[in-house]
């Protein structure tokens, strides 16, 4: 045994050597105790580089030593030889806003090593008195005060309730234009864009990490590029980014992602692409555009990257099977509005034509049995869970496009639902490409309680397990440390969040331990409440999260703040976008 410990430190010491390690602070001395040391890992650093076999020491909420084996003390030891020791996850697009209510653990991802949510599409806040009373009423499965009128208000809420991951937030540029315009289809005046301008600053001084929208739903997709552009460009001075759930994915990509392109130009912020694909048949072999288009982008200066969920069906509400101007002035006003004979009509009609050129019909590419029916609010219909629209049609003896009109009106909600939109083949090509992260696009969900009121996309528990399972050891299609890159130091740079993404000393301690040989994804779209397998620790702010494969429970998280965060030694916003480091 002497012997084989002495072979196993050799070879660490030389893999040490051979591998550069990141630039490590002098570990403690031989009689000082740190208060962890995770022995004999396999380390992934984060930085794409391949790994090596070492140690790495943890005092209080930070990294102190990272590098290969040394007698290092500690209070707490754990030998996780034949394991990977790795950053902590970042889930570039997450959506437990709700959610963290309900269970503040986020299993869903946690049991997958995430260790960062960053939220945001459509911000918590700020609010006005309307848009709080409309949250609540709104509020399906999960019920919660709304004690907070600006976003910094609701990170604080969150973190004052005690949550196991670290959490973050954009700005929502649909929440500031509701706040300021209603939910209607108007444009602002000059005044009011000032005004729009003024709430993004505040946000981002509040720790917002940047602005963000969705232009396929409505208030969002009245806006107009200037306007994007502007707050944008407020976003910018203050540090931050503008991410976008593109105007189009499908029929007019290419326009969606110049205008992306165009808004990033103009404004001088780098713009993250939610949830790249390629959606519909007939649009899939677009991809080679759309990759030609973003590399020729990044070749030129323009600071422009992407993250994707890892199956071919998205998850939305049937919102996104009706036109916009159907939606205009809110959930209450859309559903009065088709329980007019004439107007029911005219959305009936326009849902059946699979390429409108004004708006992106979700349904007309996935098709009545391409919808798959996921959450309702009214109990009586939470049966029909699990059930493709056509089906329900069947049942009811309707057209689908007439079961889609009736089950909005009588759930009262945009109703939640999946459609089966991309091609594998495009998936598997998108998740190699070096400037794509990951995101679930979900909730944090459990396999109990209130969360099994409703399905729930097999991405909401699988997606990330799902990187190393599916393309890693399956496909072959990247390596265990690029894909550690792509969840890690890659979305940290993106974010600028130099402490988090990397095992290195003097970063948060924000830490995964898993087994690549067998970290696997288990949730499917029939049984999708199921959580993933094979990570062991999950440590948060030097804190363990996970533990030997079980939740602790612990209260870790915390809010991770954008650079212009008042909070901070150097914080609020600047000039203009040039005042500030960018990520390349």
């Amino acid at each position: 045994m002497t012997q084989i410990r002495c072979i196993r430190s050799l070879l660490a010491a030389i893999a040490g050597f051979i591998v550069a390690a990141p630039t490590l602070s002098a570990p403690a001395g031989p009689n000082e105790e740190h208060d962890l040391v995770l022995r004999n890992g396999t380390i992934y650093d984060g930085f794409g580089g391949a790994a090596y076999i070492g140690d790495v020491a943890v005092d209080g909420d930070r990294i102190t030593y990272v590098g290969p084996h040394r007698p290092l003390s500690a209070r707490t030891q754990i030998d996780v030889e034949g394991q990977a020791i790795a950053p902590g996850f970042i889930n570039m697009l997450a959506h437990p806003e709700e959610s963290l209510f309900a269970d503040g653990r986020a299993l869903s991802d946690l049991t997958q090593g995430i260790t960062l949510e960053v939220m945001g599409e459509y911000s918590m806040g700020p609010l006005n008195a309307k848009m709080a009373e409309l949250m609540l009423a709104r509020q399906t499965d999960i019920k919660y005060p709304v004690t907070w009128k600006t976003l910094g208000g609701y990170l604080e809420t969150l973190e004052r309730r005690g949550i196991s991951p670290n959490v973050a937030s954009f700005v929502g540029a649909p929440t500031i234009r509701t706040l300021v315009l209603g939910e209607g289809a108007v444009q602002p005046t000059a005044s009011q864009l000032e005004q729009m301008r003024s709430l993004v600053h505040q946000a981002m001084e509040q720790g917002a990490l940047g602005v963000t929208t969705m232009l396929i739903y409505a208030p969002a997709t009245y806006a107009k590029t200037p306007e994007l552009i502007a707050l944008a460009e407020e976003s910018a001075r203050c540090g931050g980014i503008y991410t976008v759930h593109m105007r189009s994915e499908g029929d007019r990509i290419e326009s969606g992602l110049q205008e992306t392109i165009d808004i990033a130009k103009a404004s001088g912020a780098p713009a993250e692409i939610y949830h790249l694909k390629i959606a519909g048949k007939d649009n899939w072999g677009k991809l080679d555009r759309v990759i030609e288009m973003v590399e020729t982008a990044r070749a030129s200066g323009v600071r422009i990257s992407a993250n994707m969920y890892t199956y071919t069906a998205g998850a939305t509400g049937l919102d996104a099977a009706m036109p916009s101007w159907v939606q205009d002035g809110g959930l209450e006003t859309w559903i009065a509005r088709l329980k007019e004979p004439a107007v029911r009509a005219r959305v009936i009609a326009e849902m059946r034509n699979p390429h409108p050129v004004d708006w992106e019909n979700l349904y007309g590419a996935a098709g009545a049995q391409g919808t798959l029916l996921l959450a309702f609010k009214n109990p009586k219909l939470k049966p029909l869970t699990g059930k493709t629209l056509a089906e329900v049609a069947k049942m009811r003896g309707v057209t689908p496009e007439d079961a889609a009109v009736d089950l909005v009106i009588e759930d009262g909600s945009r109703v939640g639902v999946a459609y089966f939109l991309m091609s594998e083949d495009n998936i598997r090509r998108q998740v190699a490409l070096p400037w794509v992260s990951f995101g679930s696009d979900e909730a944090g969900n459990a396999p109990e309680g209130v969360f099994l009121l409703s399905a729930a996309h097999p991405r909401a528990y699988g997606n990330f397990a799902r990187v190393f399972a599916q393309y890693v050891r399956k496909d072959h299609g990247l390596s265990v440390a690029e894909a550690v890159r792509k969840l890690t130091s890659l979305p940290a740079d993106n974010l600028s969040l130099p402490d988090r993404g990397r095992l290195q000393a003097g970063a948060f301690a924000d830490i995964v331990v898993f087994d690549p040989k067998t970290i696997q994804d288990h949730a499917t779209y029939a049984k999708p409440h199921q959580l993933s397998t094979g990570v062991t620790d999950v440590i948060v702010n030097g804190k363990f999260a996970i533990k030997d494969g079980a939740p602790t429970g612990a209260a870790s998280g915390r809010v991770v703040r954008g650079r212009a965060w008042t909070g901070a030694a150097q914080g609020g916003c600047r000039k203009s976008a040039q005042d500030w480091a960018w990520s390349k």
